[in-house]
């Protein structure tokens, strides 16, 4: 097969080299027909993630260079978009593995010794590739290490752990996401231009004089209706503009990445902010579907194997339930909290500057 050339009559079989892939389920250890269909979803997975990182490699490169080219954001918004449908299908999948019974499962899975789900590589890989944190996972784990140990097992495993080492060592998907944004104009002042620091300040000050003055008004309010401890929720509504503040301004410190971020989505109807906007939404949309494919697969786990220690030695569903709780962009569900109605955003500052008939650098 390696020695074929793209000039030589493919056939479907050659092409797809379907005679090592369909030698590759373990017919020949007398499998039942349970074992070949467990088998052949989790394959189906692993090709399924093999796409995955091979798709959000190219956002992550397409974001990571220091000038992103505006026609570069469209094809991002397409490979999120295809790897969103992914994990949609992985979901979907799930349903084929519930056709297996309790009783089905428990009769191979012994045979399973102690190998994992956990011992997916390239679930680890492209969780790397996304940005999901040690101290973000259940325990605060390192997902490397399980590697380091198997590592010393052989030469492909010793590959493997370099692979992860080296994605390790790379700025993530969320880092290269978060960097593109931090350049947008904010009221049509441009990054790192003179004055641009006082210009975001005064953005983000007029933002949250305005959170201040709906969170009052909304109290206020709430007073009239004759709610009964009208003190509790303005606490909490002080306490939600401590969020803000905190959120656009860590320990005091005015991030632009953040006050950017809010620019994009309280203006998203510029239309020099369209693709941005479509682009903050894919992803977006992308980590809402990896978060139902997870608590799809701890549904499927349940009804399959009820609260029984995973064979790798976790919580089982337990863990799983956890593991959906994941967010990596942070910070594109948080601003939502804050956003305010057009009405009551700051006046935009510049608005020709946001048309599509200037040539306007993000």
């Amino acid at each position: 097969m390696s020695g074929q050339t793209s000039d030589e009559n493919w056939t479907y079989g050659n092409y797809l080299q379907l005679e090592e892939l369909l030698s590759l389920q373990g017919e020949d250890r007398g499998i039942s027909n349970d074992e070949m269909h467990f088998i052949i979803v989790h394959q189906t997975f692993e090709l399924w993630f093999k796409q995955v990182i091979r798709e959000l490699s190219e956002v992550r490169n397409l974001l990571s260079q220091d000038q992103v080219p505006e026609k570069d954001i469209p094809k991002a918004v397409e490979h999120l978009g295809r790897t969103t449908e992914i994990f949609k299908l992985m979901a979907v999948q799930w349903g084929v593995m519930e056709t297996l019974t309790p009783q089905g499962f428990l009769s191979f899975r012994d045979g399973l010794g102690s190998a994992s789900g956990f011992e997916s590589y390239q679930m680890r890989k492209f969780e790397i590739l996304l940005g999901l944190k040690n101290e973000d996972r259940l325990y605060g784990m390192d997902p490397i290490e399980t590697f380091r140990k198997l590592a010393k097992n052989s030469e492909n495993d010793a590959a493997i752990l370099l692979d992860l080492e080296e994605i390790a060592a790379k700025p993530s998907l969320e880092e290269s996401l978060m960097k593109w944004i931090s350049r947008t104009p904010i009221m049509g002042s441009i990054y790192a231009s003179e004055n641009d620091d006082i210009s975001v300040q005064n953005y983000v000050d007029a933002h949250l004089s305005a959170h201040k003055s709906m969170g009052d008004s909304a109290a206020e309010k709430m007073s009239g209706y004759g709610v009964s401890d009208i003190e509790k929720a303005k606490t909490r509504f002080n306490a939600a503009h401590e969020g803000a503040i905190s959120f656009l301004m860590p320990e005091g410190d005015l991030s632009r990445a953040r006050a950017s971020l809010l620019f994009i989505e309280s203006y998203r109807e510029l239309p020099l902010l369209a693709w941005p906007r479509k682009l903050i939404d894919a992803v977006a949309e992308l980590e809402e579907s990896m978060v139902k494919w997870r608590h799809s697969h701890a549904r499927m786990v349940e009804r399959i194997m009820g609260r029984r220690i995973g064979t790798g030695g976790t919580s089982g569903v337990d863990y799983l339930d956890k593991t959906s709780q994941y967010r990596i962009f942070k910070d594109l569900w948080a601003v939502r909290t804050i956003l305010l109605k057009s009405e009551n955003r700051p006046d935009l500052i510049n608005p020709d500057f946001y048309t599509f008939n200037l040539d306007n650098q993000s």
